[in-house]
C-alpha cells in the first residue's frame, strides 16, 4: 500500500497532507515523498506583504521605467501610526543628497496615545536605506539621465515597513489624456462582458 502511494506520488506530484503518508525514516524514498508532500502543502497563513499606503497619482503622472524596494529610519512613534496605517504619499517625494536618499513630505499622522511623551512631526524629513549599488545607480539615473524618483507605495515586508520607489520619467498632457482614455476603454470593456454574459 506505502509502495503504490509513494509511486502515484511520484508519478502525479500531487499534494496531499502529511497526514496520508506515514513517516517511516528508515527508507530514503519514503522520506523524500514525505518531504515533498509537506513542502507543497498550501500555508494560508503566511502574509509577505502588507500595503500601509499607495501613491496613486504617481501612474498617473509618471511613467515607472524601474522599481526599488527601500528600508526606511523610522521613530517608534512612526512604527506605531504606520500599523494603524495612518499615513499619506500623495504629496511625497525622494530626494537624493550627499549620496544618500531621503524622503520628504510623507505624512504620518501620529497617534494620541504613542506619541504623548515625544513633539511627533508628521512630515519630518525620513532616511531611506538602501545598498551603495542601488544608490550609485539612482545617483546616476536622477543626475545624469533626468529621471525623478517617485514614491510608489508603503507596505510590511516581513515585519519591516519598507517603501516602493520608482525610477520615473514624466508625462506630458497628451500622454495622461491617452492613460485616461485606456483606462475608461478598459472599464467600458469589462462592463461589456459582463453584460454579455448574463
Amino acid at each position: 500500500m506505502n509502495l503504490e502511494l509513494l509511486t502515484t506520488l511520484q508519478n502525479t506530484s500531487a499534494s496531499l497532507s502529511p497526514a496520508y503518508l506515514p513517516y517511516n525514516p528508515g527508507s530514503s524514498r519514503q522520506t523524500k515523498a514525505y518531504l515533498l508532500v509537506t513542502m507543497n502543502k498550501p500555508n494560508s497563513i503566511n502574509k509577505a506583504e502588507v500595503r500601509i499606503a499607495v501613491n496613486k497619482k504617481a501612474r498617473y503622472n509618471y511613467f515607472i521605467e524601474d522599481t526599488f524596494e527601500a528600508g526606511i529610519a523610522l521613530e517608534g512613534w512612526e512604527v506605531k501610526s504606520l500599523r494603524d496605517r495612518r499615513a499619506q504619499l500623495t504629496e511625497s517625494y525622494v530626494h537624493v543628497r550627499n549620496g544618500e536618499a531621503w524622503l520628504f513630505g510623507a505624512h504620518i499622522s501620529p497617534l494620541h496615545t504613542a506619541s504623548s511623551h515625544v513633539k511627533p512631526d508628521p512630515t519630518r524629513t525620513r532616511k531611506l536605506l538602501l545598498h551603495r549599488s542601488e544608490l550609485d545607480r539612482l545617483i546616476g539615473a536622477v543626475e545624469r539621465k533626468g529621471y525623478t524618483l517617485v514614491p510608489l507605495n508603503l507596505h510590511w515586508t516581513h515585519g519591516r515597513a519598507k517603501l516602493d520607489i520608482g525610477l520615473a520619467k514624466g508625462k506630458k498632457q497628451h500622454d495622461k489624456r491617452a492613460t485616461q482614455k485606456d483606462r475608461d476603454w478598459q472599464r467600458q470593456k469589462a462592463r461589456i462582458i459582463k453584460s454579455s454574459n448574463k
